[in-house]
């Protein structure tokens, strides 16, 4: 009781303080400056706090209210050079160029600084920290689990898995996503990486090679995700023995547990379309990039959200609707970076559990053929499917060696 007495008289006598921080969001006077930003403008942005810039935005100059250009004081155009740069600052003046699109058009866009802040602050460090924490949980996972063995007696006998178109296309976009991520990596972490360890001009040359590579090779990755989608979707449709699968972790976390499964079980499934969401995500951002100001597509996105009410019911309030080219480029490159991330960690994922992680998985895509246990374990139904159309030995007419 007394515990909640004193909890209550703190709360009581922190109230004056809370007010007293409470931020007022009331317009300062700015008559003293003539409407031009006051010392609490400055200090509540350095603050972090939002502040109103339309005060600034919409003093551009009145060419109507001008003195005359050949009287004292009188301005060239009715606009003093601080209110043309304000204009070219917020898009507002009516720039005419020979050549070029829209984005010749923009000379200043300070809204690059909040992304380059992003994209070298949260985006890089809580990218690094799910690669990071990716890798650890599988160690521990590998220390924990072990290997997964096949349980039963091996029989020495082989079913095709895979075809070779098929694992053409799984190694298409396999390798060239490693790659794809590799030099994704080397561009966004050398700078804070890279040129401290081998210098500016190393850097320069690996971050040159590494652009030409993943803007290449992307195609690659790309063909590969087609590929691999026409072939595989309909085998990737969900069905009720998923729900068996996954009701018991698909028997990785415990051994001698074999639930039934089809050509892909449920995990696999996961996996697929991950690679196909994300993957298509990333090549449609990805050619964004390829082609500047080409594909802008953020503008038309943030316009179908905002429709949808969406932004607002999490409490981001409406998104820009209106965006210069800069913005559209720059949104494409934290989006694609993003995607990127999940993707890959991902990956990482797949990657140990078709190598270490389990015995015979990697002959599913090594070979194309894996052991008829290894299948009977994993892969059931699908087996017995293959046994039913003839292209697998039935159990009861699988050859034995003669004693």
């Amino acid at each position: 009781m007394r515990a909640l007495l004193s909890m209550a008289l703190c709360f009581l006598l922190a109230l004056p303080a809370m007010a007293q921080e409470t931020p007022d969001t009331s317009a300062p006077d700015r008559s003293a400056t003539g409407g031009a930003q006051t010392l609490e403008d400055i200090l509540a942005r350095q603050r972090g706090e939002q502040v109103d810039s339309s005060f600034r935005r919409n003093a551009t100059g009145n060419p109507e209210g001008a003195a005359g250009m050949a009287s004292q004081l009188g301005t060239l155009g009715g606009a003093s050079d601080a209110e043309v740069w304000r204009a070219l600052r917020y898009g507002l003046e009516d720039v005419k160029v020979s050549a070029g699109g829209p984005e010749a058009r923009v000379l200043i866009q300070d809204s690059g600084m909040w992304w380059l802040q992003f994209r070298r602050g949260p985006l890089a460090t809580y990218g690094a920290w799910l690669l990071g924490g990716t890798l650890a949980l599988l160690v521990l996972f590998y220390l924990i689990r072990g290997r997964i063995r096949i349980d039963g007696e091996k029989t020495g006998r082989t079913v095709m898995r895979f075809q070779a178109v098929e694992r053409f296309g799984h190694w298409l976009m396999a390798g060239s996503f490693v790659v794809l991520a590799i030099t994704g990596l080397l561009v966004l972490f050398g700078r804070m990486a890279i040129i401290p360890l081998l210098g500016l001009e190393a850097f320069s040359t690996l971050a040159a090679g590494s652009k030409w590579v993943h803007n290449n090779i992307s195609w690659a990755f790309m063909l590969g995700l087609v590929m691999v989608f026409v072939m595989w979707v309909l085998h990737n449709i969900p069905n009720r023995t998923d729900l068996k699968w996954l009701a018991v972790g698909g028997g990785i976390f415990s051994k001698g547990v074999h639930p039934p499964a089809k050509k892909f079980n449920a995990g696999q499934k996961l996996i697929f379309w991950a690679v196909i969401v994300f993957g298509a995500s990333i090549s449609v951002s990805g050619l964004s990039l390829l082609f500047p100001f080409e594909l802008p597509m953020f503008a038309k996105t943030f316009q179908i959200l905002n429709d949808t009410g969406l932004p607002q019911a999490v409490g981001y309030g409406a998104l820009p609707e209106t965006l210069a080219p800069h913005e559209e480029m720059q949104f494409a490159t934290l989006w694609h970076t993003i995607m990127a991330f999940a993707l890959t960690a991902i990956i990482l994922a797949h990657i140990y559990i078709g190598s270490v992680g389990m015995e015979g998985a990697f002959d599913a895509m090594g070979s194309g053929e894996v052991e008829e246990q290894w299948a009977r374990e994993h892969h059931g139904l699908w087996l017995e499917e293959l046994q039913e159309k003839g292209h697998a030995p039935a159990p009861d007419k699988a050859t034995h060696p003669a004693e």
